[in-house]
């Protein structure tokens, strides 16, 4: 699961949303040139799974109070399962009842990020303003190695599963009266200090958003899977990438025990019924 947040795929969280809006619908205006009859991908949060673009913008704008012209407005939060993931929602729910589960998870996802400030008047997704919107594909970009060596042309679909979220959230929390900003991390000399200019950890939102998954999907997460193996491997230190490098060497072998232990048991089992029905003829023929 990748988990990343960021000012706005456009570049400008300072002003109004609706460039940002405008961008994010770019696959419901290619899939209608592709195929007037077919229907929009709504916007949705923990209330409606039909929300319009226009209340998008309108809804993030106008939750701005007391917000001065250089400060952020909103935050762009992008939720990616990675292509396992992916490919086991489809297997457990079907197409398109696993975008519907992807949306709901996407709406855990965004009570775990309020529960992130440690703020006693925001503990859950209704006590923030955000809209989600899915998308079924992702394209290639000029920034794409593949489309600089001419192989693809910008905008092609990539390939592979690459459904995935992206989530506008409000700097201000429903009520238009406490400022939210996942880009303080401060901790503050005090945690009295801490709790006044608020923090965010995201570290510990990222991890938390993992569990969800793996808890609401029942999913068997591998240890190369997980967010700690990807984040010891580009920040640790030496020491730390060894030892992890070996845990995941040694869970992967443990797995392999266990698929040959299973397979062995599996051929037992198959001979033992073999040997039985073949008993049974000789008996009956007697």
């Amino acid at each position: 699961m990748h988990i990343n947040i960021s000012k706005s795929e456009t570049g400008n969280n300072k002003g109004s949303s609706g460039q940002l809006v405008s961008y994010l619908e770019k696959e419901n205006r290619l899939l209608y040139e592709q195929n007037p009859q077919r229907g929009p991908e709504y916007w949705f949060n923990q209330e409606s799974q039909l929300i319009q673009p226009y209340q998008v913008r309108y809804d993030i704008d106008h939750n701005t109070d007391r917000l001065s012209k250089d400060e952020a407005k909103f935050f762009l939060v992008n939720i990616s399962p990675s292509e396992n993931e992916l490919l086991f929602l489809k297997e457990e729910f079907g197409g398109e009842d696993a975008k519907k589960q992807l949306k709901q998870y996407a709406n855990q996802v965004m009570s775990e990020y309020a529960q992130n400030f440690k703020k006693d008047k925001v503990q859950g997704n209704r006590d923030i303003l955000y809209f989600g919107k899915l998308e079924n594909h992702r394209y290639y970009t000029r920034k794409d190695e593949e489309v600089k060596q001419g192989l693809v042309k910008r905008g092609e679909q990539k390939p592979g599963e690459q459904m995935h979220i992206q989530v506008i959230v409000s700097r201000k929390d429903i009520t238009d009266s406490i400022r939210l900003s996942p880009m303080n991390n401060s901790r503050g000399k005090n945690t009295a200090h801490s709790l006044k200019v608020g923090q965010f950890d995201r570290v510990a939102f990222k991890q938390a958003a993992e569990r969800t998954f793996d808890r609401v999907f029942d999913y068997d997460r591998e240890l190369k899977e997980t967010f700690i193996y990807a984040n010891t491997l580009k920040h640790g230190d030496y020491e730390q990438k060894l030892e992890i490098k070996e845990r995941g060497k040694q869970e992967q072998e443990q797995k392999r025990q266990e698929k040959l232990e299973l397979e062995r048991a599996l051929k037992l089992q198959q001979k033992q019924q073999s040997r039985g029905q073949s008993n049974g003829l000789k008996m009956g023929g007697w």
